[in-house]
């Protein structure tokens, strides 16, 4: 059992049986910490550190360390000084007083940033072991929603329209006027452990708060009206900040299903199973396309090819056999797919390895961080798989510039996203926000990546390039063979174009939930349903791809290489154009920079998604394409 997730009465002992016949005592800790994340706003994609807003802070306490994730999405949780004593209820404590005089610069445009603040509805991220604390409230349908943050306060406007948080109180209806939530009344529940000898784990942290002006601001009451700030008032103010804490046995919830309340809050699970049905509906008529194909057409093909005996039967081949001598030409920039072929293997298993550990249970919203930790790593360590795949197709594509191969194999996607990253995060340096990566941890980033990902990537180059080309079941004839005038559908951008619908078909639902949970800051949990929509995805790309391949082939077209990854990666493109109507429809983000960093990260997104996409397209095709030229005689 670990101490530090069991709290006790002050100055009491427990007894922990470390033997039968051994018994040691432990003095478990009786004060609660609360720590306070950034501040982040869905109207915004700039979040902030608590001490921009110049709220109560304690500079003395050493802040905890956060891994690679946390940093990456702009994390920066530090100790604050709301402190409580397990079991002793508190009523209206102050934490201190804030004094502005806008006639100085300073405190000018710490007012400034405050008012802007609750003008884009930032919102605060407290933490109580390891817990967010939740502020729940009713929704439609008689449904309780809790949220794990809580805003600094609203605004109303000009015309007397209360904005975000102001609807939830009538007496907030001065006109242009912001209302701070300066007093919070927190109810921790405890869970007192069985053996009842250890204490108690705390189960949740709930919090309502409140907008208090206070008779006296330095010895609050909380009574009065709220607490209030003209838009336009200028000289000295004073804003008193206070808490109320009071401490609940709950014997319902179990210490290891505490998160349960706030994931329950979230009326997704019918959405998504409608998701996975819409998917399975589409791979099920996809299935039976391609079985079709292969256990008919191509079967009486295969059939009819292998008992064509004399010279007059041969000349008078049609079909897909008609290009058996040139279906395994070298395709033009075979150096480039080879490339983008390395980089989509190393994102494919990178991805699912990372979502099989999200659906144990490992990579979980509790481990802070640990999910982007994880694809970093992982990334990291898959250059040796990105070098033997972009290797080994570009050897059997006939390439011989094996240098310029493995370097743009380590260097260009991984250079591509680098440098739209490192531009974003000059943004967000400039903007002062709390995302900004700090310079050790971009010169980390860069040493992973130069000093273990690209050595992994040329061994992996250095095997696929000593190992024998990819030997294909049918020989390549000298002289290409013309293809004839293609049909609208059968020419390549109306197939690239069309290839794409399915696969994005079967995500779409589950990506306004991913997106959801990256920009309006709400948790993602459900990686099973995310999981087999992975799963659904590989097969209907796979068998998208397949389908039109064999089309391609049949009006004696025998450039699938290119097609094959672009049909299926061309789901990018209709992500992208999700992306931006999300941007246009869902989002209230506002500001130059706000927007830039959104596209700027999309781009990303896109980038990585294409990758991953095209890659299960060609390895789709290549095996089809393998498979039906091997059962066929070709003299």
């Amino acid at each position: 059992i670990d101490p530090n997730s069991i709290y006790v009465p002050p100055q009491s002992v427990c007894v922990c049986i470390k033997s039968p016949d051994v018994f040691v005592a432990c003095l478990f800790q009786s004060t609660i910490e609360l720590f306070v994340n950034r501040l982040d706003s869905v109207e915004s994609v700039l979040p902030y550190e608590y001490t921009a807003f110049d709220f109560c802070a304690v500079e003395a306490e050493k802040r905890p360390s956060e891994n690679l994730g946390q940093v990456l999405f702009g994390e920066r949780i530090e100790p604050s000084p709301y402190k409580f004593t397990f079991k002793k209820s508190e009523k209206c404590q102050l934490v201190c007083n804030k004094k502005y005089n806008t006639n100085l610069p300073t405190d000018k445009t710490y007012m400034d940033f405050l008012k802007k603040g609750m003008l884009l509805n930032y919102q605060h991220h407290w933490i109580v072991d390891n817990m967010p604390v939740t502020w729940c409230y009713d929704v439609e349908d008689g449904q309780k929603f809790c949220n794990p943050g809580f805003p600094i306060g609203c605004y109303v406007t000009e015309g007397g329209q209360p904005k975000d948080a102001c609807v939830v109180n009538s007496d907030f209806s001065e006109k242009d006027t912001f209302y701070i939530f300066n007093h919070v009344d927190i109810t921790i529940h405890y869970h007192v452990v069985e053996t009842g000898e250890l204490g108690a784990r705390l189960v949740a942290a709930k919090m309502e708060p409140r907008s208090y002006k206070h008779t006296n601001a330095d010895a609050p009451d909380c009574q009065g009206g709220p607490m209030f700030i003209k838009n336009k008032d200028s000289g000295d103010m004073k804003i008193p900040y206070t808490y109320s804490i009071a401490f609940v046995e709950d014997k319902k919830i179990r210490w290891a299903s505490r998160w349960d309340y706030i994931l329950e809050s979230m009326p997704h699970t019918n959405i998504q199973w409608f998701s996975i049905m819409n998917s399975l509906v589409i791979v099920l008529f996809l299935s039976g396309m391609v079985a079709m194909i292969m256990l008919r057409t191509l079967h009486k093909d295969i059939a009819r090819y292998n008992q064509m005996d004399s010279v007059e039967d041969a000349q008078e081949e049609f079909g897909w056999k008609l290009v058996h001598g040139d279906v395994f030409r070298p395709p033009r920039k075979g150096m480039l797919l080879s490339v983008f072929l390395g980089s989509g293997t190393q994102i494919f298993i990178m991805t699912f390895v990372t979502l099989f550990f999200a659906c144990l249970g490992f990579l979980s919203p509790a481990n802070r961080g640990a999910l982007m930790t994880c694809a970093v790593v992982l990334w990291v360590l898959l250059g040796t798989p990105a070098g033997y795949v972009a290797a080994r197709f570009y050897k059997s594509f006939g390439g011989e510039k094996w240098k310029t191969n493995v370097l743009l194999t380590a260097f260009l996607c991984p250079g591509v996203v680098f440098a739209d990253f490192f531009l974003m995060n000059l943004i967000l340096w400039w903007e002062g926000s709390s995302a900004a990566m700090p310079f050790g941890t971009l010169v980390a980033i860069l040493a992973l990546w130069f000093c273990i990902s690209v050595p992994l990537t040329f061994i992996g180059a250095y095997f696929g390039f000593k190992r024998t080309g990819i030997e294909h079941p049918v020989r390549t004839n000298q002289i290409p063979r013309q293809i004839p005038e293609q049909s609208f559908y059968t020419k390549p951008l109306p197939g690239i174009v069309m290839g794409g619908i399915l696969p994005f078909g079967c995500i779409f639902i589950q990506l306004f939930f991913i997106l959801n949970s990256i920009w309006s800051h709400q948790m993602y949990y459900m990686f099973g349903f995310l999981f087999l929509v992975f799963i659904i995805l590989v097969i209907t790309c796979s068998e998208a791809t397949i389908l039109l391949c064999y089309f391609h082939l049949c009006a004696e077209d025998y450039h699938w290489q290119w097609r094959s990854f672009l049909t299926s990666g061309f789901t990018a493109v209709y992500f992208l154009v999700y992306a931006i109507h999300y941007f246009l429809s869902k989002l209230q983000i506002t500001g130059l920079a706000s927007t830039i960093l959104y596209f700027g990260y999309t781009m990303i997104m896109t980038l990585i998604f294409f990758l991953f996409t095209g890659t299960i397209g060609f390895f789709a095709c290549f095996w089809f394409v393998t498979k039906i030229y091997s059962v066929v005689k070709v003299d």
